[in-house]
């Protein structure tokens, strides 16, 4: 199974990436298109659970205590078989 993660900081974080590059796009001529810009990570694993729910709890787990920073970070995590 595949387990797709994304990460990206919580609403009310700071993200000066996101800011500069929405500064840079407003710059070169997107300033009417693009209303905001977060940046964040995408990990995507393949786990040898054959259960979803159980790929999921674990991957679950990997967030909470390596992946994601929960303290200023969320994240999400889709399953594919």
């Amino acid at each position: 199974m595949k387990a797709i993660i994304n990460i990206g900081l919580k609403k009310g974080v700071l993200d000066s990436q996101g800011k500069a590059t929405h500064h840079t796009l407003d710059a070169i001529g997107f300033k009417d298109v693009v209303q905001d810009v977060r940046i964040g990570k995408q990990i995507i694993m393949e786990l040898n659970a054959t259960d979803e729910l159980v790929a999921k709890k674990e991957a679950a787990k990997m967030c909470e205590q390596l992946l994601a920073n929960t303290v200023i970070e969320d994240y999400d995590i889709s399953i594919e078989a």
